[in-house]
């Protein structure tokens, strides 16, 4: 009994600093933020467009930086060149009528420095403007013929990886992220595996040459996020996806838009990469716990068997 009631002090002890200690210690650390549901509710809402004459809008304005792979564009630059030239390099626009929050994706091709929450990077007193110039000379229904057309070209059934690289990609390196006969993801795509050292070299001198582009534009390098999730924990990734401003106040991040499912599929990309052994893990759990009740029984009827003897 002596002992049972000493394991059950270990437990209670061992449960408190699970579910109570580590807890609070994170709470301070981080600073509880509502997640808004990502409904972008101060954003106005888009009417149907045409597609056809967003298809012509979008081609006649947005295809001199940007692919759109799904027709058939390929990028008018490298990724280094565009980084160099508008320090990131502009996204592919294939999948982000499907990706995107098509309230936010009006807002942002209207004004991107404001929708984004990054504004306040680009002021006068900056001296700096965003990359990408405001279409806010358009008449709402021109850019809601835009969101139209990016939403008819889009894939509905985007993998996590799909989604992680448009939202994130281009700006966030992974070093764990080498599933796709690569070594790891870089800002400039997966790194392959090279069978000579020179080109290994000459590609790692094209991600510096980036990175350079990126600290630049930032004002810091963004984080390598193959951690970022055992790190932080889901919710905060939640919110900082949602509003990078909630959780980090003046940071130079953009609000990317993304819906409520694109955005988990983010987080489940980062819980494979970061974490890949957790199913494994989880499913082992309960035949551990069953295993520890077995042998706990077993302890016990050794322990009346032997002290039998000495009493």
């Amino acid at each position: 009994m002596r002992e049972l009631k000493i394991l059950a002090v270990v437990v209670f002890f061992t449960l408190l600093t699970y579910w109570g200690v580590e807890p609070f210690a994170h709470s301070q650390m981080h600073a509880h933020v509502d997640s808004k549901n990502f409904t972008y509710a101060d954003m106005p809402a888009v009417k149907a467009g045409n597609v056809a004459n967003g298809k012509e809008l979008v081609m006649s304005n947005c295809t001199a930086c940007h692919s759109i792979n799904a027709e058939n564009m390929p990028a008018p630059m490298d990724a280094v060149t565009s980084a160099a030239t508008y320090g990131v390099n502009p996204p592919d626009l294939s999948n982000y009528g499907s990706m995107l929050d098509s309230k936010y994706l009006a807002a942002f091709i209207a004004d991107p420095a404001k929708a984004s929450n990054v504004a306040h990077k680009f002021t006068a007193e900056s001296g700096k403007s965003h990359p990408m110039p405001a279409y806010n000379w358009m008449q709402p229904s021109e850019i809601a013929d835009m969101v139209a057309y990016m939403q008819s070209i889009a894939k509905k059934d985007l993998t996590p990886k799909e989604v992680y690289i448009d939202a994130c990609g281009r700006c966030h390196a992974n070093r764990y992220d080498n599933k796709v006969m690569g070594e790891k993801w870089t800002q400039i795509g997966q790194k392959p595996r090279f069978k000579y050292e020179k080109d290994s070299l000459a590609f790692d001198i094209q991600v510096l040459e980036y990175e350079d582009s990126i600290k630049k534009y930032m004002g810091t390098l963004p984080p390598d996020l193959a951690m970022i999730l055992r790190a932080k924990g889901t919710h905060f990734l939640e919110t900082i996806i949602e509003d990078p401003q909630s959780q980090l106040h003046g940071t130079a991040m953009p609000a990317v838009g993304l819906t409520k499912e694109a955005a988990h599929k983010v987080i489940q990309h980062l819980e494979n990469t970061g974490d890949p052994s957790k199913p494994v893990r989880e499913s082992m759990g309960v035949w551990f716990l069953l295993y520890m009740a077995v042998f706990t029984v077993f302890a016990v009827l050794w322990k009346k068997s032997v002290w039998k003897k000495l009493h």
